[in-house]
Parts: structure tokens; C-alpha cells; sequence
């Protein structure tokens, strides 16, 4: 029989989300960058935050998206307890690589594991869904479902929420490319437009379809050509200084995938080899930095586990 924790310390790993040809329904998770939070149960009833490192975030609970998503899951299970909870970011507020979704992700995980019948998956992506509206004003679970399964998940349904752990890509090197602006969430989908063509709804249907098939038949030219978006891009890109600049770098050094990560301004790309994505971001890097904008350059995996326990 396992211990029932009092505590318990995590990480939250960092997530793209829409992948191109998947807004609002791919995403995956990533290696070695993320977030830690401490998750302590008290007699207190509700959610208490006491610790904030690495940003400057609300303390409230109702107005921090990993309070709003832990009160949610006392609530759903009618805890007879409360949390106090400790965020220690190592993602950029407003970066696109999830950072508000591994704080609601991470919550409703550290919560699970001080339960004695913990909640699936699919429910803890449901109650960090309610912490991610906060901050992109509808719940969306592209990036926190990554965050919870760990890999790469489809959501195929939101009503009732739906979510397939896809296959691995285990031969993938992923670079991040992160410019130090900031782009909010709820600006970035402002500008996107409320209908679209049927022929690009038709195209982006047949991408992502592409994607998804390729995966379980693992064929890296299906793969390649099925990672395009024509429906958010092309409005989304002009957030994003040098956009065609970096798009066009990328496939000078061999990627076979370049594209905006969630909202952005993060940048990410594929690669089938990890000498690809070096030389990539290290060039980019010394464009921006050439046009003076500092920015962010981090070589990963797609991580196969999304939130987990860590030592102290």
C-alpha cells in the first residue's frame, strides 16, 4: 500500500501547443525546461499561495491560474483539507511554451498526489483546463493536456473533453527559440479571424490528419509535409519580429518543421538531427542578437513524461 503524502515537490514541464496543423488540439511536452512547485496539504480549507519565485504573479489564488485550478479540484472532490502551494518558475511569463499551463497543470497533479484514490488524467486535464482559462480567456487544453500525459496528445473532443496520447517521436530533436517579448494569450487569439475559407479549413483538416496518420505509420515524409498552418500564421507571424527571417534560417539548416509555439513569440522547430537544431538556433540567436533583441535558444527532446515528482 503506498504512503499518502503531506508534500510533495514537482516538476511541470514546458509544452507546445497547435504544432502547426493542430490549433487548439496538439500538443507535446518538452525535455529539461519547466517549472517546480511545492504542494503541501493543510486543515485549512481552499488554496493558499506562499511562495512565488522567478516572476512577479498574483498571490491571490482566484487571480493565479494555478490557484483557480487547485480550488476547482477541492471543490470536484469535496476535499476535507486545503493546500498551500510554493511556484518556483523557470518559464518566462508569456513565452508560449506553457508557462501558465504547467502552473495549472502542475496544482492539479501535486493535489492527485496527496489523495489516497487519485484522479486520472483526463480528469486532472479537465480541473487545469479551469486555471488555463484565466489566462487565455477559454478553456483550451492544448498545452495543459501535454503537461499532465507527458509526450504528444490530441484533443479530439471538448464536449465531453476527448484526449489520445498519440505515438512517440522518438527521432526528433526540438529547438526553442524564445525573443524576449511578450505576447498574451488573449491578444494573440483577438486577431485571429472568426471564419475561414473552405479551402483552408479543408487543407488544415487534411494536415492534421497527415500528422496524426504519420505517427503511426512513422512516415518522416508524410510527417514533414503535414506540419503547415494556413489558418494562424498568417495572421499570428507579424507578433513576431523577423518572423520570415527565422522561417527561412530554419530551412537552410535542414528543419523540416518551423512554426509559432501556442501564441508565441516562442518559435519551434524539427529536426532529424540534434547537429540540425544546434546550428539552427545558434545562427538565429546571432541574427536577433544583430538586431538587437535578446533572446532564448534551448535544444530538446519530446519529453515522454509530463508532470512528475522530484526529490526535495
Amino acid at each position: 500500500m503506498n504512503t499518502i503524502r503531506e508534500e510533495v515537490r514537482i516538476f511541470c514541464p514546458a509544452t507546445v501547443a497547435n504544432v502547426n496543423c493542430g490549433f487548439d488540439a496538439l500538443g507535446f511536452a518538452l525535455e529539461g525546461i519547466g517549472d517546480e512547485m511545492v504542494i503541501r496539504k493543510v486543515k485549512t480549507p481552499g488554496v493558499t499561495i506562499t511562495k512565488i519565485t522567478g516572476e512577479e504573479l498574483p498571490m491571490e489564488a482566484h487571480k493565479n491560474v494555478a490557484g483557480v485550478s487547485g480550488l476547482a479540484m477541492l471543490e470536484g472532490i469535496n476535499a476535507n483539507f486545503g493546500i498551500e502551494i510554493e511556484i518556483h518558475k523557470k518559464i518566462r511569463a508569456g513565452s508560449g511554451i506553457g508557462s501558465s499551463s504547467a502552473s495549472a497543470a502542475g496544482a492539479v497533479f501535486g493535489i492527485n498526489q496527496l489523495l489516497e484514490n487519485p484522479l486520472d488524467n483526463l480528469a486532472l486535464t479537465n480541473y487545469a483546463m479551469k486555471g488555463e482559462a484565466l489566462a487565455s480567456g477559454n478553456e483550451h487544453a492544448d498545452n495543459v493536456a501535454p503537461c499532465v500525459y507527458g509526450g504528444t496528445t490530441l484533443i479530439t473532443g471538448y464536449n465531453p473533453l476527448r484526449i489520445i496520447a498519440l505515438p512517440p517521436m522518438d527521432s526528433i530533436y526540438v529547438g526553442i527559440l524564445h525573443p524576449h517579448i511578450k505576447i498574451a494569450t488573449k491578444e494573440a487569439r483577438a486577431i485571429l479571424p472568426k471564419e475561414v475559407s473552405l479551402a483552408n479549413a479543408i487543407t488544415q483538416a487534411q494536415n492534421l490528419a497527415s500528422f496524426v496518420a504519420s505517427l503511426y505509420e512513422w512516415d518522416k515524409q508524410l510527417f514533414a509535409d503535414s506540419l503547415q498552418d494556413v489558418l494562424v500564421e498568417p495572421h499570428r507571424k507579424q507578433l513576431i519580429p523577423h518572423f520570415d527571417t527565422i522561417k527561412r534560417i530554419s530551412k537552410e539548416h535542414n528543419c523540416i518543421a518551423f512554426g509559432i509555439s501556442g501564441s508565441g513569440p516562442s518559435l519551434f522547430s524539427f529536426a532529424f538531427a540534434k547537429a540540425d537544431i544546434d546550428t539552427y538556433l545558434s545562427t538565429s540567436k546571432a541574427f536577433y542578437e544583430e538586431q538587437g533583441l535578446a533572446v532564448d535558444a534551448y535544444s530538446s527532446r519530446i519529453s515522454e513524461h509530463g508532470c512528475r515528482v522530484i526529490s526535495p
